[in-house]
């Protein structure tokens, strides 16, 4: 069968293109975005967000403690005029974007003086809207057509993070093993891979890790991009040798002696969160640090630690989401983390090029973060 990441990357070219067309505030010469508007601020302590409400960004252990600050802070500080602002994510019913329903849900927005629309749209559709500033922020991840926008001259910025696995998770590279084979001595080279995800996308990341030591890298895997409903079958039936499997659907495989688990999303590391375009980074930056404190003020409100552990919360979230609670609960609790994690977009970009996604010297972390909206929220001064 013909591999599906022609397509893919098609559709990360057009991404690419349309972002580039749209075009009005770069220099055609040098690709560098204009020059910004002026910002001078003030980074003032906040109460209830004292030593642990922001961690090195450094700290890459997979054991550190995410940035908390107390239930019910930062405080809200509300606008002086209320503002409009819509958030796209590509969908409203996977866990990690919880937060964002129950900052919707409890008023938490509303308090900082915003008027928060969710839109469900993909990526690829969100993408140059945010660019133009027709959105003003996105619910993702730094993907490849992200870079490759900044690199084409457009502001946009990776803010905040969304999550990260906990240490029971086995959601990530799942292979079948062939007869005889353990997953000690798996070798992934040729083998047909199974996901929704294509090229280009941040799995590439965890993924390469995965691969290590398994005799496979990026570009010698097979890749077959499947329906979320597909993936599973495809492996479970032949169709793929391996495939990457989410929450919850590896636990279908798991401690069965046929299936092996290779690797997922590192620990303690976000791949995705807010993305911010100009509407929120220069335009309008106090509505960019109310939004992100009004998300911070969630996080440490309702998803500190073990929130699976609150039976009527676990309720509440299934009715959210509308998804089963039983399914809910099959999964451990998400490690919900605002802070960016220093070099991530280094080692992104470094998966995007072995997967031909990206051409050029890799954009340095200015190009691609920016922390300082979220230390801003927590009154952390840099």
């Amino acid at each position: 069968m013909r591999s599906a990441f022609p397509r893919t990357l098609r559709g990360v070219a057009v991404v690419v293109g349309a972002l580039l067309a749209s075009a009005a505030c770069s220099s055609p010469e040098t690709g560098e975005p204009a020059p910004k508007a002026a910002h001078t601020r003030t980074i003032r302590a906040v109460a209830g967000c004292g030593d642990t409400s922001w961690t090195d960004p450094s700290d890459l252990s997979p054991t550190r403690a995410p940035a908390r600050c107390r239930p019910g802070t930062p405080a809200p500080a509300p606008l002086a005029k209320r503002r409009k602002l819509t958030i796209a994510t590509g969908t409203l019913s996977a866990e990690y974007v919880a937060p964002l329903e129950v900052a919707l849900d409890k008023g938490e927005f509303a308090r900082e003086g915003l008027d928060v629309e969710l839109r469900v749209l993909p990526t690829p559709d969100a993408l140059p809207l945010l660019a133009k500033g027709e959105i003003d922020a996105l619910w993702a991840a730094p993907e490849a057509a992200v870079t490759n926008g900044v690199r084409g001259g457009f502001d946009l910025r990776w803010v905040a993070g969304n999550f990260s696995p906990d240490p029971a998770s086995k959601s990530g590279l799942w292979v079948r093993l062939k007869d005889g084979e353990s997953a000690a001595d798996v070798s992934m080279a040729g083998r047909r891979l199974g996901t929704m995800i294509g090229k280009g996308s941040v799995i590439a990341y965890p993924m390469e890790k995965a691969l290590r030591g398994h005799g496979g890298d990026l570009s010698r895997i097979q890749y077959r991009q499947l329906g979320s409903a597909d993936v599973l079958t495809a492996l479970q039936n032949g169709g793929v040798d391996s495939a990457w499997l989410l929450d919850p659907v590896w636990r279908r495989v798991d401690g069965n002696a046929s299936y092996a688990f290779l690797g997922g999303q590192p620990q303690g590391e976000p791949l995705g969160g807010f993305l911010y375009g100009p509407s929120l980074l220069t335009e309008d930056t106090d509505a960019g640090v109310a939004l992100l404190r009004a998300h911070i003020r969630t996080v440490n409100t309702y998803f500190a630690a073990e929130y699976k552990k609150d039976a009527s919360f676990v309720t509440y979230l299934a009715k959210l989401l509308k998804t089963d609670r039983r399914i809910l609960e099959s999964t451990p609790s998400l490690r919900m983390d605002w802070e960016i994690r220093a070099g991530t977009t280094d080692r992104l970009q470094s998966a995007y090029a072995a997967q031909g996604v990206t051409k050029g010297d890799p954009l340095p972390e200015s190009r691609t973060v920016d922390r300082s909206l979220y230390e801003e929220a927590v009154g952390h001064r840099s």
